[in-house]
This record gives structure tokens, C-alpha cells and sequence, in this order.
């Protein structure tokens, strides 16, 4: 066991859209990304995944309205849901969710991560 300072975590990450484990719990990651720009259209087939904004302000675009998040906000889009991240200003983001998630859900492209790093 021991304590995670999110901050600091924080300064580790130097590439956007670039998520990072920084613990686990039962059968997910406690990820942190540093996003900013768009992130591609995508959908999760078998998960949920949560957004939770540390810094900054994020914009969920989905097909039918789009949603902002401020610090301390967080939203759960549920598996299925076609998504798009997108950050004017540099967002500070916190994702829990099952060690299968992968960034770009069912669409693999040159975005797409396979082997996340521990920070």
C-alpha cells in the first residue's frame, strides 16, 4: 500500500492523450492523461468509461449535444456511447476503468495504445 500524490503524478506526463496507470483497484486502472486538442471519434463496446476533470475544463462531444466538465465534475459515458474528448487549454483527467479498456475503443488507428506505463 501506499499513497499516491496526483499532483506530482501529474508532472511525470509530458504527452497529451498519453494515459498513465497510477494504481489499480479490483480489476480496473486509476489512470491520469494530460489532454488537449481533439481526440478521434470512438466507441467502448464492452466498457464504461469515467472522465473526471482534476484541472481545466473538458468538452465531451457526443452525437447528440455536447457536455463540458470542470474541476472537481466528472461524467460516466457508457459503453456503446460514440465519443469524442476535446480540450482547448490543457485538462488534467483521472480514468477508472477495467485493465481492457483501450484508448480508442473498437477503432485501432495510429492513436491507439497497447502498452500503458506506470508512473
Amino acid at each position: 500500500m501506499q499513497k499516491v500524490n496526483v499532483a506530482e503524478k501529474f508532472g511525470l506526463i509530458s504527452k497529451f492523450y498519453d494515459p498513465k496507470i497510477v494504481g489499480e483497484i479490483n480489476e480496473s486502472y486509476v489512470k491520469l492523461a494530460k489532454l488537449k486538442g481533439d481526440f478521434p471519434w470512438h466507441t467502448h463496446v464492452d466498457e464504461d468509461e469515467m472522465f473526471f476533470v482534476i484541472e481545466g475544463e473538458l468538452l465531451l462531444k457526443f452525437r447528440d449535444g455536447d457536455v463540458v466538465l470542470a474541476p472537481g465534475e466528472f461524467m460516466v459515458v457508457p459503453k456503446g456511447v460514440e465519443h469524442m474528448p476535446s480540450a482547448g487549454d490543457e485538462v488534467h483527467v483521472l480514468f477508472i476503468e477495467p485493465k481492457s479498456t483501450v484508448n480508442t475503443g473498437a477503432d485501432v488507428n495510429e492513436r491507439t495504445l497497447v502498452d500503458l506505463e506506470w508512473v
